[in-house]
């Protein structure tokens, strides 16, 4: 990846080169520009739906809110981790459990000393 940047004189936005996005502006403006219509459109094709133009326009907008917000992830700071992790459970202990007579004594049907459900075919 480049850190190479173009800059646009008449709208004097720097602009990332190789993603073609907003590198000096709000992240959401920066989203909108990664955001095409017609990569909207291409992925409403994909799923097979169809979409007015207005939608379209709705969509890229929510397309670049989201892309805005995995960029706000990116500013988010590493923390270091314990190395050494304790599990924090309880032993298991082992406990007296039912018989089988008791485990099957309010089933309401059983056949030879098992569960007996409905017929699935």
């Amino acid at each position: 990846m480049s850190d190479e940047t173009d800059v646009d004189a008449d709208a004097e936005v720097e602009v990332d080169a190789e993603t073609g996005v907003d590198g000096g502006a709000d992240a959401a403006d920066g989203a909108a520009d990664a955001v095409d219509p017609e990569e909207v459109r291409h992925v409403a094709d994909l799923a097979r739906v169809d979409l007015a133009d207005d939608d379209v326009d709705r969509f890229t907008e929510q397309f670049a809110d989201i892309l805005a917000s995995f960029e706000a992830l990116d500013e988010v700071p590493e923390v270091e981790r314990e190395e050494e992790l304790a599990n924090v459970m309880r032993p298991d202990e082992e406990r007296e459990g039912l018989t089988q007579d008791e485990a099957l004594s309010n089933a309401p049907e059983t056949e030879d000393g098992y569960f007996k459900g409905p017929r699935v075919s």
